[in-house]
C-alpha cells in the first residue's frame, strides 16, 4: 500500500482515537460538549477532546517513526 496513504490512516485512526479518549475523560468529569448552550462545562470538554485528537496524532506519528527505525 501507498506510504503517504498509510500515513494518513494512522493519523486519522490517532486523531479519531485521542478525541474519543478525551470526550470519554470530559465525561467521567461530568462535562458534556453536546449540551445546549456554549457553557463552561461544554468549552471545557470541547477543549479536551481537542487536546485529545492532538495528542493522538501526535502519539500516532511518534509509533509510525519508531517502527520506520526498527522496522
Amino acid at each position: 500500500m501507498n506510504q503517504l496513504l498509510l500515513e494518513g490512516f494512522a493519523d486519522a485512526a490517532g486523531f479519531v482515537l485521542g478525541a474519543l479518549a478525551g470526550y470519554l475523560l470530559g465525561l467521567a468529569f461530568g462535562l458534556d460538549m453536546f449540551e445546549p448552550g456554549y457553557g463552561n462545562g461544554a468549552i471545557a470538554a470541547i477543549l479536551l477532546a481537542s487536546l485529545g485528537g492532538g495528542g493522538g496524532v501526535q502519539l500516532a506519528r511518534r509509533w509510525r517513526a519508531s517502527r520506520r527505525k526498527t522496522g
